[in-house]
């Protein structure tokens, strides 16, 4: 029996499927075709969040941020070498009430003391530490993404190369472990993506490094939080509303552990 199948009962991973377009047990991953807020009140046992929601970013009209994703992030030459996705197109009071919707659920399925990782850039910054509290977590502070000066340059500007990680708690933290840095920095290009905003691997496996066993990731898509879990050793639940990224996330997954077939990987 797969680890990650350990985590749920039988009648566990049956109420899931009920909510759920697919449910697929992989080696230490369990994945989860579906909307994160039907799902999430199923999940519980959750040592760490480390989540990844569209920004709804992109853009500082309404006009902009309803257009395609691939228009709001990628150069002309870029467009179409991966998946639009979903969920990036609320304005930012909706985005926050949503927001608050999504971390609640997730505060119930983490246990105490458990961590929570949210990404956010600096248009959602305040309304992403707003909805962290909303949902019940204890703020704990940002960390830093430096994606280094290969970021696109604006002339008399400074340049936009961070992204955020507003990080919290279920209540009290425990006082063990080791001390992680504030700032990462990882470039962007460091690696192939696959996924429009999708982060390097390198980066979650540093930013899980004091995360506990079960890492719930919400918004999996191509699974980079998931491949930097199972190579830890931890145990992986990755929720994914894109069929397009939840195929390339299970085959990930499944060649980082060595059960799958690298051809199997899309672009």
């Amino acid at each position: 029996m797969p680890e990650a199948a350990a985590l749920f009962s039988e009648s566990d991973l049956d109420a899931i499927r009920a909510v759920a377009g697919r449910v697929e047990l992989v080696g230490n991953a369990l994945l989860i075709l579906g909307d994160s807020l039907r799902v999430l009140p199923l999940i519980r046992g959750v040592d760490a969040v480390m989540a990844d929601p569209p920004y709804s970013s992109g853009g500082a009209f309404r006009a902009d941020r309803v257009s395609a994703t691939s228009l709001k992030y990628q150069s002309p030459q870029a467009r179409g070498l991966y998946p639009e996705f979903s969920g990036d197109n609320r304005d930012q009071r909706s985005f926050a009430h949503w927001s608050a919707l999504w971390l609640a659920a997730c505060r119930e399925a983490t246990k105490p003391g458990g961590l929570l990782g949210c990404f956010t850039d600096w248009r959602q910054l305040p309304s992403t530490t707003d909805a962290v509290q909303a949902g019940g977590w204890v703020w704990r502070g940002i960390a830093v993404w430096d994606k280094t000066e290969g970021t696109r340059p604006r002339k008399g500007a400074y340049r936009n190369q961070c992204e955020y990680l507003a990080w919290a708690s279920n209540g009290q933290m425990g006082k063990d472990g080791i001390c992680a840095p504030g700032v990462f920095r990882h470039s962007v290009a460091s690696e192939k993506k696959h996924h429009i905003a999708g982060k390097p691997t390198a980066l979650l496996e540093n930013l899980l490094s004091i995360c506990g066993d079960v890492i719930l990731d919400p918004f999996m898509g191509s699974g980079t939080t998931g491949i930097a879990a199972v190579r830890s050793g931890r145990k992986f639940i990755g929720i994914e509303m894109d069929a397009a990224h939840f195929d390339v996330a299970r085959a990930r997954i499944e060649e980082a552990q060595g059960l799958g077939d690298p051809k199997a990987i899309a672009a």
